[in-house]
C-alpha cells in the first residue's frame, strides 16, 4: 500500500510541478517555447480584432450618447464604459475559456498549440485591462485635442 502512495505522491508532484511551471509563465508571459512561431502570430491577429471590436464598441457607444443625449464627452465614455463593460467581459471570458484548453494541452501536438494559447490567454488579461482602462482616456484626449484644432481654427478665420 505504501508503493502506491508513493506512486500517486508522485504523479501530484508531476502535476503541481506542470502548474507551477505554466502558471507563471502567463502571468509573466515567458514561454518557455523557443520563439514565435506562426500559429502564436495567428493568435496576435485574433488579439488585435477583438481588442479593435471592443474599443470600436465603445467609442460608438460614446459618440452616439454625445450625439443623442447630449452629453459632456467624459460623461459619455463613462455612461460607454459602464453600459458596454458587460458585453466586453463576455467576449474575453469566451475566447479565454476557449484558449485555455490550447494553452494546457499535453499529448502529440500540443506544442504546436500551446503558443497560441499562451499568446491568447496573456493577451486576453491584457487587452481586458488596457480596453477598459486607455479606451476612456484616449478618448477624451482626442476630444480635448479637437476643441484646441477647432478653437485655433477659429481665433486664425476671422483674422483673414
Amino acid at each position: 500500500m505504501g508503493d502506491v502512495a508513493r506512486i500517486e505522491n508522485g504523479a501530484e508532484d508531476r502535476r503541481l510541478a506542470t502548474w507551477s511551471g505554466r502558471v507563471p509563465a502567463v502571468l509573466v508571459n515567458i514561454q518557455r517555447q523557443p520563439g514565435a512561431n506562426v500559429i502564436a502570430v495567428i493568435g496576435i491577429i485574433l488579439l488585435i480584432g477583438l481588442v479593435k471590436k471592443n474599443g470600436i464598441m465603445m467609442v460608438d457607444f460614446a459618440l452616439e450618447a454625445e450625439r443623442r443625449d447630449g452629453l459632456s464627452p467624459r460623461d459619455a465614455i463613462h455612461r460607454a464604459a459602464l453600459l458596454r463593460f458587460r458585453p466586453i467581459l463576455m467576449t474575453t471570458l469566451a475566447a479565454l475559456f476557449g484558449a485555455l484548453p490550447l494553452l494546457f494541452a499535453q499529448g502529440s501536438g500540443a506544442e504546436l498549440r500551446q503558443p497560441l494559447g499562451l499568446v491568447m490567454v496573456g493577451g486576453l488579461v491584457v487587452s481586458q485591462i488596457l480596453t477598459l482602462f486607455t479606451t476612456p482616456v484616449v478618448y477624451l484626449f482626442f476630444d480635448r485635442m479637437a476643441k484646441r484644432v477647432r478653437s485655433r481654427q477659429d481665433r486664425i478665420a476671422p483674422a483673414t
